[in-house]
């Protein structure tokens, strides 16, 4: 398995890295720490969680049992130093997770304590603010976006606030290095400026949706990552299952996450299921599995770190862990980009 720097960071991590979000929903516990073991041993060593874990759905009852479940492997195994674990605080308008409560300095430290018990651990190698307290343009946001109402000098006091508490949680040993998710290019160029000017930990990471179906990290954001040494970690990679082709022709596997979210988010359009079929077409024509060939993918692009995957069952897994051992020729790149001319953004 490639290994990558993680940001200015001192930690290499695996190009793949273990998405949790079913763990404790659609994939039970035992089902759950197999996935840990077999990723193990295919050389992934980077994990990702979050306070809100599982999904599909987001339910009061289920919040945080997804790190539950990740620490009661740690617990079981004492194998917790082979995983660089990240994890995220929750922002505002999660109402099961602290009211809603923005993230804040002061929400900050309890959210980080829940999460280091819930995960039986004594620290988060990466801790991710899940969304930013302004808003996003993820989840299909972008197409009203309106930043109009944003007022800046709040917004880089918050951030100041937040850096501050950040940094004293990494004082303290309870995280080691801090990322973005769900982020713009101004407000990570402003994280990093700020963690300057206050001389507050810097962003290492940026977690984004990215994958051959939504490429909007390609301009802006990843000439902002090349130079200022940030990574990106790519969540939606197999744009949530419909890069593996199972959804085409109507088709609806049962317990699939089309099954339990019927748009996927707002992914499900007449345009995306023909953009699948173009993309499908690239990898029959060069020999290879559609889905391993879009992970690959984005596991090599130049500014990513480590493309975030899950699967709901082993068998899943041990099919996309063979997108590890996958080389795509300078033809097949040149393929999916002219396919990404003919389908931009096709949700």
């Amino acid at each position: 398995m490639k290994m990558n720097q993680l940001g200015k960071t001192d930690l290499e991590v695996s190009e793949l890295c273990l998405g949790t979000m079913t763990f404790g929903n659609q994939t039970p516990e035992a089902e759950a720490h197999a996935q840990m073991d077999m990723a193990l041993a295919a050389g992934i060593n980077f994990l990702d969680a979050a306070e809100m874990y599982p999904v599909n759905p987001i339910a009061e009852e289920t919040i945080g049992l997804t790190e539950e479940i990740l620490g009661t492997w740690f617990a079981k195994t004492g194998r917790r130093n082979d995983w660089i674990v990240a994890t995220k605080i929750s922002g505002a308008g999660m109402r099961y997770v602290r009211g809603g409560a923005p993230i804040t300095s002061e929400t900050v430290p309890a959210a980080v304590e829940n999460s280091l018990k819930r995960l039986k651990v004594d620290h988060i190698d990466l801790y991710q603010l899940h969304w930013p307290n302004r808003g996003s343009y993820m989840f299909r946001q972008n197409w009203t976006y309106d930043p109009s109402s944003q007022d800046r000098a709040s917004t880089l006091q918050h951030m100041a606030d937040v850096l501050g508490a950040l940094g004293r949680e990494i004082d303290k040993g309870r995280i080691r290095h801090i990322g973005l998710s769900n982020e713009s290019t101004w407000g990570t160029s402003m994280w990093l400026r700020v963690a300057e000017a206050v001389a507050g930990p810097r962003m290492e990471t940026v977690q984004n949706e990215y994958s051959l179906m939504c490429r909007m990290a390609d301009t802006d954001l990843a000439e902002m990552m090349l130079n200022e040494g940030v990574s990106l970690l790519p969540f939606s990679p197999l744009a949530a299952g419909l890069l593996t082709g199972k959804y085409q022709n109507g088709a609806m596997p049962e317990g699939s996450r089309m099954s339990l979210n019927g748009t996927l988010g707002g992914r499900k359009t007449d345009r995306a299921f023909e953009a699948v079929d173009a993309y499908a077409k690239v990898a029959e024509g060069a020999g290879l599995d559609l889905a391993q060939m879009a992970l690959a993918w984005s596991a090599r692009r130049p500014f990513v770190a480590s493309s975030i995957f899950g699967a709901t069952t082993t068998a899943q897994l041990a099919h996309l862990l063979k997108a590890a051992d996958l080389t795509l020729s300078d033809d097949v790149i040149t393929a999916l980009d002219d396919t990404h001319r003919q389908h931009p953004m096709p949700y």
